[in-house]
């Protein structure tokens, strides 16, 4: 598909820009009784929605949640559900429905919306390692270090940094010309195939995806790693067999979305770096990566935060928080 008839040109004081009206998606492309992986992410995404609004009623409605840690379950609730509301309506319009054009202000909107939430989610799981990092390190301290307040202030800084992140990687967009093929070969408007159609000098979008790539995965998961290091240090030196065991099952629900979020993502990365993956393959791990996580998350926490249980259950038997 190439830019014909449909391209209008921007022109500022120092350059030219040839824009294209549309993108054409062209992932899962020729695979078999591939409707019903459409279908499976539609139920994918109707789970999402009633188990993180439930997550998010139930942290709302019951008092005892209004905590500093639970400020930010509820902060990843709403990234999971919103970053599912931004990727799999529009997979599904785009791929079942056979709508593969996509305009450029919507594919740079949408590519806007998904990468946002993907940051804030995997921001939101370093943010609950920093909790449990001070409530087993420092506990005394945990009450007055770990506020609702000094909370909010981390949540809103985070997400005006992602914000002033994900709009200035994707504003780049906007100068670079598109003269040539306009097929984007992913299931939604992804950063790295949408730029390099370009046919222009793309190296300062190539340096904030690379960026982006540090910012969302690998700054996260060092900083993760260093924090239950330096819990599993403090734990040996002060702590009881008894307290240990107490003290880690605080952390195996955040240990599980860490698994669940950041292992698929550094997978396919090495996968994609030591072996030829068929693109269709890369294309499906990629999608399950970024919908599965957001599914699971509230589901692991409703099962394995006691908290949670004994709330939800109290509701069940009341009717009511």
């Amino acid at each position: 598909i190439y830019m014909i008839n449909s391209s209008f040109t921007l022109v500022s004081s120092n350059a030219t820009f040839v824009r294209p009206s549309y993108f054409y998606i062209n992932g899962f492309e020729n695979i078999p009784h591939i409707k019903y992986y459409y279908v499976f992410l539609c139920l994918v995404y109707a789970v999402t929605v009633l188990a993180n609004s439930f997550i998010m009623a139930v942290i709302y409605l019951a008092r005892n949640l209004h905590t500093a840690k639970y400020v930010v379950v509820f902060n990843l609730a709403v990234t999971d559900l919103c970053g599912s509301t931004a990727l799999i309506p529009k997979l599904i319009e785009t791929f079942l429905f056979e709508k593969q054009y996509i305009s450029y202000e919507a594919c740079l909107s949408s590519m806007f919306f998904v990468y946002v939430f993907m940051t804030m989610q995997s921001l939101s799981l370093l943010t609950l390692a920093y909790d449990r990092f001070v409530a087993i390190v420092f506990p005394l301290r945990y009450h007055v270090i770990v506020t609702k307040t000094a909370m909010l202030v981390i949540l809103a800084v985070l997400w005006l940094f992602t914000l002033a992140l994900i709009s200035f990687t994707v504003s780049l967009i906007t100068h670079l010309s598109f003269c040539g093929s306009l097929v984007i070969k992913s299931f939604f408007c992804d950063h790295g195939p949408t730029y390099a159609l370009s046919c222009n000098n793309n190296s300062l979008n190539n340096i904030m995806a690379w960026v982006c790539f540090l910012v969302v995965l690998c700054i996260p998961i060092i900083l993760i790693v260093l924090t239950y290091v330096c819990i599993a240090i403090a734990l040996i030196r002060i702590a009881t067999g008894a307290e240990r065991v107490k003290a880690m099952r605080t952390c195996t629900s955040h240990l599980i979305l860490v698994a669940i979020f950041y292992l698929p993502m550094v997978g396919n990365n090495i996968a994609a770096v030591v072996s030829y993956i068929h693109p269709n393959a890369r294309i499906i791990n990629n999608s399950l990566t970024q919908t599965m996580p957001a599914m699971l998350n509230p589901i692991i926490y409703s099962l394995r935060t006691e908290e949670l249980k004994s709330n939800m259950r109290y509701c069940k038997q009341k009717a009511q928080c």
